[in-house]
């Protein structure tokens, strides 16, 4: 089964999970210049249920959240590489700045986002909460981000 999917097919999945009282764990980002610290994010978001959801920002949102020139990679590329990772079960491609709309359509068991957020921050907690659900705010590595990543080779290119 392809990992890649749409709203139609979460919906089914969600259904079908819900009858197994299997947890659905959620979460979002861009992923742009997969490092180490997406890696252990997503690892650790995935040990908090049965199932992991990753939505990624389009290119389009990418933009309109980090600016000119991103993402780097480009979703079909972003989604190729997640998808080989064994601890995410779906993936679903997120045209919006925020993945609220998602979160209405599956109402995860577990919502979960990066430690730079607060709990009031972020988006859907209330609605996860309102259904029972638990919103997790996972630490993230020093020093492991795409931003980091960038700034050290504009650094380098620069000969600074």
């Amino acid at each position: 089964m392809d990992k890649i999917i749409g709203i139609k097919q979460i919906k089914k999945i969600r259904a079908n999970l819900k009858k197994k009282k299997k947890a659905l764990v959620f979460t979002n980002g861009c992923f742009d210049l997969i490092h180490r610290g997406h890696v252990e994010y997503l690892k650790k978001a995935k040990s908090y249920g049965d199932f992991l959801i990753v939505a990624v920002n389009s290119d389009s949102s990418v933009r309109k959240i980090k600016g000119k020139g991103r993402p780097l990679i480009p979703l079909s590329d972003r989604l190729f590489i997640l998808s080989h990772f064994s601890f995410i079960d779906f993936l679903i491609s997120l045209d919006e700045e925020t993945p609220e709309c998602l979160i209405k359509v599956i109402l995860p068991d577990v919502l979960v986002k990066g430690s730079d957020y607060s709990e009031e921050e972020i988006v859907g907690a209330d609605i996860v909460k309102s259904n029972g659900g638990k919103v997790i705010t996972i630490p993230f590595i020093k020093g492991k981000s795409s931003s980091g990543i960038i700034e050290k080779i504009l650094k380098r290119y620069r000969g600074k």
